[in-house]
């Protein structure tokens, strides 16, 4: 039995992101109130992204527990809707865009931070919320991915929509520079015009990967999971038929 109900830790996830971003929100930096606002900051979608994930999976957890038993076959084709949703939102939003807004942040932040997140930004985001929006992600989508299975879409509609993601957030940061002058992260005011179709091309193929990664990484942990779940049981019935004879 597990310590906290994956229920409750849903709740508290999900309550944790809501602080965040009202926290984030409320903090008043230059870069809010230019053109995009915080919606050009690829962190930022990936929050949103986050919390929407984490309140649908509450709702389906709500959900379960009003129809539990009723026999609604309405209700429970609702259920199963949502549930689908929720699958489809962690394999090809919440897992692929998670891991890799952590995982790119914190490479450039280690090889050189005024590229990605300038000191400047310390004056404005304390400690603790950088890590809630760039380390904590991680380990939150991976509880959840151990704690309940999730049903992939198939592989192709699965790599054309985080392809379709990875692209339109592409035309929008060049959308932005287009309109302003300038780019989201000062990183792409250093290189010229070839690393940066590079850097975009590189960015969506490492988008597909961690899409595939989610994938083998769901399936590695529910199959264990069952290969256990039989070995168990079937210690359990040779033990008892060992007993009754």
């Amino acid at each position: 039995m597990a310590l906290v109900p994956c229920q409750v830790l849903r709740v508290a996830i999900l309550l944790s992101y809501c602080s965040i971003l009202c926290n984030y929100k409320a903090i008043e930096m230059p870069s809010h109130q230019t053109y995009g606002g915080s919606w050009k900051f690829l962190t930022f979608i990936d929050l949103v992204i986050q919390a929407v994930f984490f309140g649908i999976c509450v709702l389906t957890d709500l959900s379960s527990l009003l129809t539990r038993g009723s026999g609604n076959q309405e209700q429970e084709r609702q259920l199963r809707k949502l549930i689908s949703l929720r699958d489809w939102m962690l394999a090809v939003l919440a897992f692929p865009v998670g891991v890799f807004v952590v995982a790119v942040f914190w490479i450039i932040y280690a090889y050189d931070r005024e590229m990605i997140y300038p000191k400047l930004l310390d004056n404005f985001i304390p400690g603790w919320l950088n890590h809630g929006m760039h380390t904590t992600v991680l380990p939150f989508i991976l509880i959840e991915m151990r704690t309940s299975h999730h049903a992939y879409p198939s592989r192709s509609s699965g790599l054309t929509a985080i392809c379709t993601f990875s692209v339109g957030y592409i035309l929008w940061v060049c959308w932005i520079h287009h309109v302003t002058g300038m780019w989201v992260y000062p990183f792409l005011e250093h290189i010229g015009p070839g690393a940066r179709i590079i850097f975009f091309g590189f960015t969506t193929i490492l988008m597909n990967f961690l899409y595939l990664l989610g994938e083998v990484l769901n399936s590695y942990i529910w199959d264990t999971q069952k290969m256990c779940h039989f070995i168990k049981v079937k210690l359990r019935t040779t033990r008892d038929g060992s007993v009754q004879g």
